[in-house]
């Protein structure tokens, strides 16, 4: 039987943690709670989650700043939560490594399907993804594209021998663009391939995970994505690479 995977949730609010928690166990995943940003770092080296739930604004240390500190160890999925709605602030979450963002209040079955939906993302990269109609071999988990390898298997993206860490939702984005090399990807598309529900998200949102990406790769002195201005973007057949 396959092993139940846990989820860390993190707020402040013990009723948000009673009713999610509530949800995600009854979706059939562990759960373990943390009351703020110190108290999640605890938990999170000492549990290892396969996935975190994490509210935005808490005392000790805000959920950002709990971010930035597990990204820099670990690229496990994160969900934010804010009762704040304002975009600039979900630009900011994604940017920081934030895989999803749920804004309060919430439906709890919501963000039970969004938490599946992240799970489900993260199997259908190891496995080949939805990419079975490129025209490169059906179910291929290796693909490259100049100086670019990515192995779903080990969920590793590598530029020339240097490895690009990328979050869940950054790895299927460049997993989409790299299904076939020159074709434009509108952000539509993108959107769809990226989240697996009926997400809405932004233009905004998919520019700012091309732009962390970009941004990946550049400090590795790559720079593989074009925008394509109008349209959307696509990767360059032949990557430049940065002096």
């Amino acid at each position: 039987m396959e092993q139940s995977k846990t989820v860390l949730i993190v707020d402040d609010d013990a009723n948000i943690l009673q009713v999610a928690g509530f949800a995600v166990k009854k979706a059939g995943y562990e759960v373990v709670f943390a009351r703020d940003g110190r108290e999640a770092l605890s938990v999170f080296a000492e549990v290892k989650p396969d996935l975190i739930v994490l509210d935005v604004m808490m005392p000790e240390m805000d959920g950002t700043e709990v971010c930035k500190i597990i990204r820099s160890q670990s690229q496990v999925p994160i969900i934010f939560l804010s009762s704040r709605d304002d975009e600039i602030d979900r630009i900011i979450g994604l940017e920081l490594g934030g895989d999803d963002y749920v804004t309060k209040p919430f439906s709890p079955r919501e963000l039970a399907a969004r938490i599946k939906a992240l799970f489900r993302r993260m199997e259908g990269l190891a496995g080949g993804g939805r990419h079975s109609s490129s025209p490169q071999p059906a179910g291929r988990k290796t693909m490259e594209c100049g100086c670019i390898k990515l192995d779903s298997d080990r969920f590793q993206v590598f530029w020339k021998d240097q490895e690009i860490v990328l979050t869940a939702t950054e790895f299927a984005i460049l997993r989409t663009l790299l299904a076939y090399p020159g074709k434009v990807y509108n952000r539509e598309e993108l959107m769809a391939k990226a989240y697996d529900i009926h997400t809405v998200v932004s233009d905004r949102t998919i520019d700012s995970h091309i732009r962390h990406i970009r941004e990946k790769f550049k400090a590795k002195g790559g720079d593989p994505i074009e925008t394509i201005h109008g349209l959307g973007y696509k990767i360059v057949s032949s990557p430049a690479v940065q002096p």
